[in-house]
């Protein structure tokens, strides 16, 4: 991830071989990593089963909130690219029981496709 992305607090896309050892406690057995990015120390990580949302706290990061959004509770989502003069993309879940969507920014480079990718594949397979 890039300085100038991570101190605007945009999210750029993450090893997901490394993440995978790093979420092996909390991903089921046969679960598998689709896409993942992070935004400062947070991660957005796209399961082939749901969105864990990894909000890393504290000074050393060490304490961690796990959230996790089955795919069968997002009632739509949305994913708007950078324009010519826009820094970043928007991304927005919403979920079922929430007034309010999710919202996060994505960088110009964030892997965009991949994301509607396993958003639609997670909502449509229900």
């Amino acid at each position: 991830m890039g300085l100038l992305s991570g101190l605007l607090g945009l999210a750029s896309d993450v090893d997901v071989d490394a993440l995978a050892r790093e979420l092996e406690p909390v991903l089921l057995p046969d679960e598998g990593i689709e896409v993942a990015f992070q935004v400062m120390r947070d991660q957005m990580v796209f399961t082939d089963r749901r969105v864990i949302l990894v909000d890393k706290q504290g000074m050393t990061g060490r304490k961690r909130a796990y959230h996790s959004i089955p795919y069968r509770a997002i009632t739509m989502f949305s994913v708007e690219t950078a324009g010519s003069f826009d820094t970043d993309a928007e991304l927005r879940i919403w979920v079922a029981g929430q007034a309010q969507p999710f919202l996060q920014n994505l960088s110009r480079g964030a892997n965009l496709p991949g994301i509607q990718k396993a958003l639609a594949g997670g909502v449509l397979r229900r």
